[in-house]
C-alpha cells in the first residue's frame, strides 16, 4: 500500500489527519512498521513509522526512491458533467492511466459553472496512490475555454469534437512522447465559435471513434490513446 504525504523534509515524513487514522484505525499499524510513500513530485519513500494518532504520523526517512516520469505529458482540459460524480470518476481513471494534468473547462455549453477542487484534489491523490504513481497530477482551476485556448503552449494541441464532417483520429495524430493538450467539450459540445477559435490557435481538431461518447468516457479515452502512444 502507498501511502502520500508532500510534507518530508528533515529526513522524516508528516501524515496528515486523514492518512494517519487510516493507519490507526484501519490497517492497525504501530511504530516500528514500515512504510511505503510518495511525496506526489516523482519519489517514493521507504519509511519507517515513529509516531501516530489519530490526528498525525510521522515515519522516518529509511530510503529514498527516483521514479521515472514519462517521456510526453498529457494536459486534458475537459468540461465538467452536470453529474459531478461522473467527472470525478473520469479525473480518477485518467490519473491512473498516467495524465499529468487536468484544467475543468468552462465552455458556453457548459452544464455547471462551479467545481470544488479540493475534493477532486482528493480524489485524484487516491487514484495516485491506488495506481502506485509518483506524481501527482495538477488540477487547475475552472477556467474558461478562452483563456486555455489562447495560453495554450504545448507542442501537440488537439481539438475533440464532433464535427459533421469526419476527422482524423486522435490516435493516428498523435505524435509519441509528445506534450500534449486535448480539449473535450461538454454534452452539448463546442459551439463553432469555440471550434473556430481553437483551430485558429493552432489546434487540430481530433475525432474518437465513430460512437458519441459521453464528456467523461472521452476524457478516459484520451488518456488511454495517449498511454498507448507513449510506449
Amino acid at each position: 500500500m502507498l501511502f502520500y504525504t508532500p510534507d518530508i523534509n528533515g529526513g522524516f515524513a508528516r501524515l496528515d489527519e486523514e492518512e494517519s487514522r487510516h493507519l490507526l484505525t484501519v490497517l492497525r499499524r504501530k511504530p516500528g512498521d514500515r512504510l511505503r510513500l510518495t511525496d506526489g513530485r516523482g519519489f517514493f519513500y521507504e519509511a519507517e513509522l515513529s509516531e501516530i494518532g489519530k490526528k498525525h504520523a510521522l515515519a522516518r526517512i529509511l530510503e529514498q526512491i527516483p521514479a521515472p516520469e514519462r517521456v510526453g505529458r498529457l494536459h486534458l482540459a475537459v468540461a465538467p458533467t452536470k453529474q459531478m460524480e461522473r467527472y470525478e470518476w473520469m479525473l480518477e481513471k485518467a490519473t491512473e492511466l498516467g495524465a499529468n494534468e487536468f484544467t475543468p473547462l468552462q465552455c458556453k455549453r457548459s452544464e455547471r459553472d462551479t467545481v470544488r477542487t479540493d475534493r477532486l484534489e482528493k480524489i485524484i491523490a487516491s487514484a495516485m496512490k491506488q495506481s502506485l504513481h509518483a506524481w501527482l497530477p495538477k488540477l487547475n482551476q475552472l477556467t474558461a475555454f478562452q483563456q486555455v485556448v489562447k495560453n495554450a503552449a504545448m507542442p501537440q494541441k488537439c481539438l475533440a469534437w464532433c464535427s459533421p464532417e469526419q476527422l482524423p483520429h486522435l490516435k493516428t495524430v498523435l505524435r509519441p512522447r509528445t506534450d500534449t493538450l486535448v480539449l473535450i467539450g461538454p454534452e452539448g459540445d463546442f459551439t463553432p465559435e469555440e471550434v473556430a477559435v481553437a483551430l485558429q490557435h493552432g489546434f487540430v481538431g481530433v475525432g474518437l471513434g465513430s460512437a458519441r461518447l459521453r464528456t467523461e468516457t472521452a476524457g478516459i479515452f484520451a488518456a488511454a490513446v495517449f498511454n498507448l502512444t507513449g510506449e
